[in-house]
């Protein structure tokens, strides 16, 4: 195994973006006192059930959960070319009256998979917390701005009025179906348990004298001990491989919203409405001092894109799996899984603190809606002039013609646009400028935007947070960069 140093490839996405936290759930610390817990677990569930297993032997491995001498299982995993035996070895040294016991029926899949089902419950647990945290900082950035009046787009070409708070609630309302898509997963996890070779329990019957109810006692035991309240009920010699890929798809959704909401974010800034937080010292450009680039939101779009990438792997490993098992999947779950999670993660940290602190340029935007509203409001000029009389036929042409005269000048002449001046100097139209004012009145054309913000939080969000609180406060995180 290659040593990291200056000299050789590390990986970005542990020294520069993922939290340690997530580091650790995927480490070898983890997964390797993750195996020998599953065998405690084991033994005293093999115990319980009237095999030779003392307590004495029990508590002799409990006392070594921790201290894992990597140098030797490395040692034994070149001798042996099988990480599992060369585990079993390490973990029998330094448990020397345990060891006849250890792994007692099991194959390679029952630490091994288990594992991998407690990483990902793990995994999504931590983000469950950051995700609660994004969500909570927009929430509060939504009400907010929950009737400040600002430019719609469709097809990024100026549209009705919406609110920036309403905007927000865009980006939330996604991100409330990942939420709610990590928590149906983990509530509905079930652990591999204690199957066997081939997933028919054969061992374990012969260890318990052909004894079926014990066999089946034995596999709730040992899920409920490993925190587990549902078991598989079928597997082959490994859990299938769906799951893997139910899990990337999750967070491939995830990374979905995420993009689109940073993507919002980079052209607002080139709009300059909104803006990223921007450090005191922070340079925007080596050569254009002046640039304040949104580089953690470009950030942010790189690393979703990375991990919508990965999500293609478990799919087509799951796909792949011939019979009772492969082993084409190990290379690439020991890749594709642990990314995604360090991917998304770091990206959950990017948008927490990006959205903890958006500067929003009131002025731009009020100046952006003055540029528009004069269009926005023909409708409501037309049927202003048809009540003092006009025709509204010849008003909708006289103001068609107004319209791309008044576009003509902003856009070729590059001059301020003068659709209101035409129209109050048009008889037709029998309108005053104090008349013209009141009928370009914002909350006209906001529609029920700032009630949907305080009915969808109230009814969506709040709950949400409320769920939330029982995953701590691990989403609160510095970035490393």
């Amino acid at each position: 195994m290659a040593k990291t140093s200056a000299g050789s490839y590390s990986n970005p996405l542990l020294e520069r973006y993922a939290s340690e936290a997530m580091s650790y759930i995927f480490s070898s610390q983890n997964k390797f006192s993750t195996w020998r817990k599953l065998w405690i677990a084991l033994a005293e569930g093999e115990k319980d059930l009237g095999l030779a297993i003392s307590a004495e032997q029990i508590a002799e491995m409990k006392a070594h959960i921790e201290d894992i001498d990597f140098e030797k299982a490395a040692e034994y995993e070149f001798r042996f070319r099988h990480d599992v035996m060369a585990h079993i070895h390490t973990f029998g040294e330094c448990c020397p009256k345990a060891k006849p016991i250890i792994h007692l029926g099991a194959t390679s899949a029952f630490v091994g998979d288990n594992t991998d089902l407690v990483q990902l419950r793990e995994g999504f647990l931590l983000l469950l917390a950051r995700l609660s945290v994004l969500i909570e900082h927009l929430k509060k950035f939504a009400l907010d701005h929950a009737s400040q009046a600002t430019l719609g787009f469709t097809h990024f070409q100026a549209a009705q009025l919406t609110t920036v708070g309403k905007r927000a609630t865009l980006w939330m309302y996604e991100l409330l179906m990942d939420f709610e898509a990590m928590e149906a997963f983990v509530d509905n996890m079930h652990f591999r348990g204690v199957k066997g070779t081939t997933g028919t329990q054969a061992s374990f019957l012969a260890l318990f004298g052909g004894d079926h109810e014990k066999v089946k006692l034995l596999d709730r035991d040992v899920s409920l001990r490993m925190g587990f309240t549902k078991v598989l009920p079928v597997t082959g010699q490994t859990y299938t491989r769906k799951i893997d890929a139910q899990a990337a798809a999750v967070l491939c959704g995830l990374a979905q919203s995420l993009h689109k909401m940073a993507n919002d974010i980079r052209l607002l800034m080139n709009l300059r409405e909104i803006e990223e937080p921007f450090e005191k010292g922070q340079v925007g450009s080596s050569a254009m001092a002046y640039k304040r680039n949104p580089m953690r939101s470009e950030r942010l779009t790189s690393l979703c894109r990375y991990i919508m990438s990965l999500a293609t792997s478990p799919a087509m490993t799951a796909a792949e799996q011939w019979f009772e098992r492969t082993l084409d999947d190990s290379a690439n779950k020991r890749l594709s899984i642990p990314e995604m999670f360090l991917a998304a993660d770091a990206s959950l940290l990017i948008a927490a603190n990006v959205c903890s602190n958006l500067v929003v340029y009131d002025k731009m935007i009020e100046r952006h809606v003055r540029e528009e509203l004069p269009f926005m409001a023909t409708e409501n000029i037309i049927m202003a002039g048809v009540q003092n009389g006009g025709d509204r036929q010849e008003l909708h042409e006289r103001i068609r013609t107004h319209s791309m005269d008044a576009g003509r000048q902003v856009k070729v002449e590059g001059r301020p646009n003068d659709l209101l001046d035409r129209i109050v100097n048009d008889p037709a139209f029998g309108l005053t400028r104090e008349a013209v004012d009141e009928l370009l009145d914002v909350k006209a054309f906001i529609g029920r935007a700032p009630e949907q913000v305080a009915e969808f939080v109230e009814a969506y969000i709040n709950p949400l947070l409320a769920r939330a609180e029982k995953y701590g406060a691990a989403g609160h995180v510095d970035l490393k960069v």
